[in-house]
């Protein structure tokens, strides 16, 4: 079948269902050539693409990014307290620390991080003073992922893996107030206070950690003064358990210091230069001339002297020696103070 005769049909029946008169119609002759004309003026897809072109245009359209890794994943299922042991742990990293809430209301450090020589042992937290009861909040947002008890050490403890990448450890607690793989926001409660496992006392024992690696809770938290001392914290293997304080009461505080030091020390130059010289009079130079006198006439018994070197380094015999101190025997006690002259 001729196409132009089957292009016509189709046309005409179109029209007529549309309810169009056929003889109304342009002839077949006239939309034969529309159509000729219209392909013409589209260009071969080859010649515009090559093939090559085609397949990375494809590859590029289609193929799908990577995702960016949860965070939620590596050794969530643990029931270790550092889960990274076997982890690729980057030298440094900037973590965001904006959205964050205190843990407890309080803000009285009674243990500072570090190394225990009455224990032997490094202290890898700060333990925060409270009484048995008092909430405990999530320091930022993000997931718990273990609630446990250890007899020998956090006692009942809480760790939540936050979307900034940390881990918070909550230790010694008296009751957990959320379950594992539970999100939490910042600020809300997840335990109470107590004093389980190997504890002395109440308190909160509060760890910061970012891969497994106990950083020193002071170098982000303010405590005096509940805040964090900067939006952001930078990790860095070689500098993660040092504290830092930037709070502006104590820089006060060490700044008047300096200022009252620099003071007392003016003052004492001043008093020096002020103080006149004593004038030696006749009976200081006769009190002086006295005590030179008496050193030279007397001899103190050192380790290891007998009579006859003391008679020797002073210029006279034994027996003028025991006779001028009323010596009976040789022998002289160290220490003993004989006259030589």
């Amino acid at each position: 079948m001729n196409i132009k005769r089957v292009f016509f049909a189709l046309t005409a029946m179109t029209l007529f269902a549309l309810g169009i008169s056929a003889q109304n119609m342009q002839s077949a002759s006239s939309y034969s050539k529309m159509h000729n004309d219209l392909l013409a003026k589209q260009s071969r897809v080859k010649d515009q693409i090559r093939v090559q072109e085609a397949q990375k245009y494809a590859t590029d359209l289609y193929e799908e990014c990577e995702p960016e890794p949860d965070i939620f994943t590596e050794g969530w299922d643990s029931d270790l307290v550092n889960c990274y042991k076997d982890a690729n742990v980057p030298n440094s990293k900037v973590l965001d620390v904006r959205h964050y809430v205190m843990p407890i209301k309080g803000n009285y450090v009674t243990s500072r991080y570090g190394y225990r020589p009455q224990f032997g042992r490094t202290h890898k937290g700060v333990d925060l003073r409270s009484a048995i009861g008092d909430t405990i909040y999530s320091a930022f947002s993000g997931r718990v992922r273990l609630t446990r008890f250890d007899r020998g050490g956090y006692g009942f403890y809480v760790i939540v893996r936050h979307d900034n990448g940390l881990e918070t450890i909550y230790g010694h607690l008296s009751r957990f107030l959320v379950k594992p793989d539970q999100y939490v926001k910042a600020g809300q409660p997840i335990a109470l206070s107590g004093n389980t496992g190997r504890s002395t006392g109440p308190h909160l024992h509060f760890e910061t950690r970012f891969m497994g690696y106990a950083i020193n809770p002071e170098a982000i938290f303010d405590f005096a003064n509940r805040c964090t001392h900067t939006d952001s914290y930078t990790f860095s293997k070689s500098t993660y358990t040092k504290s830092r304080d930037y709070a502006p009461s104590k820089r006060y505080n060490q700044a008047k210091k300096s200022v009252a030091e620099e003071k007392e020390t003016a003052s004492k130059k001043v008093v020096k230069k002020e103080q006149p010289q004593q004038k030696e009079t006749a009976s200081t130079r006769k009190s002086t001339k006295e005590s030179r006198d008496e050193s030279r006439s007397t001899y103190k018994v050192r380790k290891g002297d007998n009579l006859g070197k003391i008679a020797s380094r002073n210029n006279m015999t034994v027996a003028q020696l025991k006779k001028l101190n009323g010596l009976s025997s040789d022998n002289v006690e160290e220490g003993k103070v004989l006259r030589v002259k």
